[in-house]
């Protein structure tokens, strides 16, 4: 009778060390969970640039990095090109916008879309909206040169544009462009970069010439530009490598473009980057 209690007092011992024990293991998975769940997602975002799950489209805008100086990213993913440099700057226009209707336009994604490609880079000769497809917060606008002899539009880009902010007044945001024939990978989307800055992607066509600026927000003037580099082929690399001057921590676009055949400008690309402290 006194063994029987023995073992049972023993067994209880031992289920009880087995619970607390585990409980242990528990809390400790835990706090591993909260220190890097966000943290380690974030980092492994950052090291995919501008990968695409399609075989045809390389996006210009995944998930970024971290966010610009004295801004945030865009929808907490991407890098804000234009037309404004923070969420500060988003704001302000709201309230300018609701006490007395200034710039309507940064609610319409194909002005913005087409302010962006006439006024921010400069091509004039990219007039038309080919399409748009808009879900949410979230559009692409087709750009493109009007077609020989009145014919069917030719597509220059496709713009990302995403929604700067909160509110159903939230202005347009260009955030890249997603890219098929002539692309823009290098460096990755939302990638820290010193000058010079080595650009490349891909390119298919016949004696294309490629020219590269790097524009900011709030710069009538490229801060670096290369011109021109000789490519063509079937999906053929091409690079170049572009001085620039900005302030450490500012969000740059890269811009590539190539034309000549029926227009100064026929196809260009964009990607945002961010200058090393």
């Amino acid at each position: 009778m006194n063994g029987g209690v023995t073992d049972g007092r023993v067994g209880r011992a031992r289920w009880a060390s087995a619970v607390l024990a585990a409980l242990g293991l528990l809390a400790g998975a835990c706090g591993t969970s909260q220190g890097t769940g966000p943290g380690t997602s974030a980092g492994t975002s950052a090291g995919t640039g501008r990968q695409s799950g399609a075989a045809t489209v390389q996006r210009s805008s995944p998930a970024a990095t971290a966010p610009a100086t004295g801004g945030s990213l865009v929808a907490g993913r991407y890098q804000p090109l234009w037309p404004f440099a923070d969420e500060k700057q988003a704001r302000d226009w709201q309230e300018s916008y609701r006490s007395g209707g200034h710039q309507p336009w940064h609610l319409d994604a194909e002005r913005t879309a087409l302010s962006f490609t006439q006024g921010f880079l400069g091509f004039t000769g990219v007039d038309q909206v080919v399409k748009r497809t808009v879900t949410g917060g979230d559009a692409r606008v087709s750009v493109g040169i009007r077609g020989e002899g009145g014919g069917r539009p030719g597509i220059a880009a496709v713009i990302h544009l995403v929604r700067f902010g909160a509110g159903p007044d939230a202005p347009w945001e260009v955030v890249g462009t997603d890219d098929t024939t002539f692309s823009l990978t290098t460096p990755g989307y939302g990638a820290v970069v010193s000058s010079p800055v080595r650009v490349g992607g891909r390119i298919t066509g016949v004696d294309e010439s490629i020219r590269v600026d790097v524009r900011a927000t709030g710069s009538a003037r490229p801060l670096g530009e290369r011109c021109c580099v000789a490519a063509g082929g079937d999906g053929v690399p091409w690079s170049a490598t572009v001085t620039f001057r900005a302030a450490p921590g500012r969000t740059l676009t890269l811009v590539a473009s190539t034309g000549g055949h029926v227009a100064k400008v026929e196809r260009f690309a964009v990607t945002g980057v961010r200058v090393a402290r």
